[in-house]
């Protein structure tokens, strides 16, 4: 079994995390913005040494080629994403984009070519912290989302992603879609079960299910100092007893079930106002599908019942739905070979989180690889992960890479 130069594969990573980087140890590159650009100008410029050729699609996803033997086969890809959360880690995405460059550093070092070409793929906003929905780069090239849907998306300053890819100047002339023969995505797990159970490697059997619902909760804003308690119409106090509810309902459906409320907003809030209107999102996961489905229905349930007896309105939105996804078996036994091969200690795992892979397993075979990361922390600025355990990540993704792509 082939392993990989960690030390090289660590270099890389520290010298990425300098772009965007944070105060306290965390990077900060949204996507489509400056230091996103430079990120991409960075791993444009390694893979060129490499010898890669690059593309860019109309959405902005950015691809390196190393050429195979057969002109004629499809690629086998790899990759993630170099955007970030506003505080965000140095290993979330950029781990699987590095990872990836790393194995075709690894095979010239070797001299060893491949019969199908090899891709690196970095998604354009798979995070979806500065554009909403998240992985919409890989929905695009996919055909989930429409190319025109998703460039007319806008962030909180009103720019679009039209004219963000335009700023960066990543525009590009490839076609979207086009055929792959598989794709491979390494990934820190963003959670702790590898941790606690002294697992080097996760074999991802699937995506869980994921529900992003949008509330609206409309009242009545009245003088905070003049209006009785028993008269008023609180849309505050009304959604925290909802934002109480979702968190309780989530007992009904453990261990898989998860719910949160990540954002909340009072508009045209004052001190001495009672809120008439607050809006807040609901995310809903579960491994099965038939399971999220009643969480939802639980919630719209509830919500309304709350409503009824605060003399509030209720209006709860669909914002995104990804079903639960299996990936494909037989790029998941080549994982499972290669870290058999190379014997390193693993499990298999569901991913708990929403990846690019989840949209390219229902375009082509697809697998992921994930490594721990400590205590289980992601989307955080103290985000770490062992360079032992990068290491073999990166060694089983080489070994189940080589053996789908072919040695010519």
């Amino acid at each position: 079994m082939l392993k990989i130069n960690g030390e090289r594969l660590w270099a890389s990573l520290m010298a990425m995390a300098e772009i965007g980087a944070t105060v306290r140890g965390g990077s900060c590159r949204l996507a489509l913005s400056e230091e996103d650009k430079a990120g991409r100008e960075l791993f444009a410029q390694w893979c060129r040494e490499a010898g890669m050729s690059l593309s860019v699609d109309p959405i902005g996803n950015l691809f390196a080629r190393r050429a195979g033997t057969d002109p004629d086969a499809a690629p086998v890809m790899m990759g993630s994403h170099l955007d970030t959360q506003p505080e965000g880690g140095r290993f979330d995405g950029v781990y699987g984009v590095l990872a990836g460059l790393e194995v075709v550093r690894r095979l010239n070092d070797l001299d060893i070519k491949t019969r199908k070409p090899l891709e690196v793929a970095v998604w354009t906003n798979e995070e979806g912290a500065r554009f909403t929905p998240a992985m919409f780069g890989s929905a695009v090239f996919t055909g989930i989302m429409d190319l025109d849907t998703a460039l007319a998306v806008r962030d909180i300053d009103g720019i679009s992603v039209a004219e963000a890819l335009q700023r960066i100047g990543s525009v590009g002339e490839r076609r979207l879609g086009g055929a792959v023969d598989a794709y491979f995505e390494a990934h820190i797990e963003q959670g702790p079960i590898l941790e606690d159970n002294a697992k080097s490697i996760g074999v991802v059997s699937g995506g869980q299910a994921i529900r992003w619902l949008d509330v609206r909760v409309e009242g009545m804003a009245a003088h905070a100092g003049t209006t009785p308690m028993p008269l008023r119409q609180d849309a505050l106090y009304g959604a925290a007893q909802m934002i109480q509810a979702v968190e309780a309902l989530a007992t009904d459906f453990v261990p898989e079930g998860l719910t949160t409320v990540g954002e909340l907003s009072i508009a045209k809030s004052s001190r001495n106002t009672i809120p008439g209107l607050v809006n807040f999102t609901v995310d809903l996961r579960h491994h099965r599908d038939e399971a999220i489905a009643a969480m939802e229905q639980q919630v719209r349930e509830h919500l309304q019942a709350i409503a009824g007896g605060r003399g509030l309105k209720v209006t709860i939105s669909p914002h995104w739905i990804s079903p639960a996804t299996p990936f494909d078996t037989e790029c998941v036994a080549a994982v499972q070979w290669a870290v058999d091969g190379l014997g390193y200690a693993q499990q298999t795992i569901v991913s708990g989180a929403g990846h690019d892979a989840i949209h390219l397993a229902r375009f082509c075979p697809t697998a992921m690889v994930f490594i721990p990361c400590i205590g289980g922390l992601s989307h955080n600025e103290a985000e770490d992960v062992l360079p032992e355990d990068v290491r073999q990540g990166t060694d089983v993704l080489l070994n189940a890479v080589l053996a789908r792509a072919g040695q010519a």
